[in-house]
């Protein structure tokens, strides 16, 4: 695959896993606070949350779209 595609693939997984992780967190918390069993449901949200910020993180969402080295000299 072209390391572009690659790079768009990991950045919007991990965009789109982070705030499903919160989601999960927020339906422990609902549950824990309606004494509801929780604990699985909230291992797995902060699973899903840490998952998705190593991929933003691996990717260089932060530095932005990997560029060319021959268009930086």
């Amino acid at each position: 695959m072209n390391k572009k595609l690659i790079w768009y693939i990991k950045a919007q997984v991990g965009v789109l896993l982070f705030p499903f992780g919160l989601s999960l967190f927020g339906e422990a918390v609902t549950k824990r606070i309606e004494g509801e069993p929780w604990f699985w449901l909230g291992t797995i949200s902060l699973a899903v949350i840490n998952a998705g910020v190593g991929l933003m993180i691996e990717s260089g969402l932060i530095s932005g779209f990997p560029r060319d080295k021959s268009s930086q000299e």
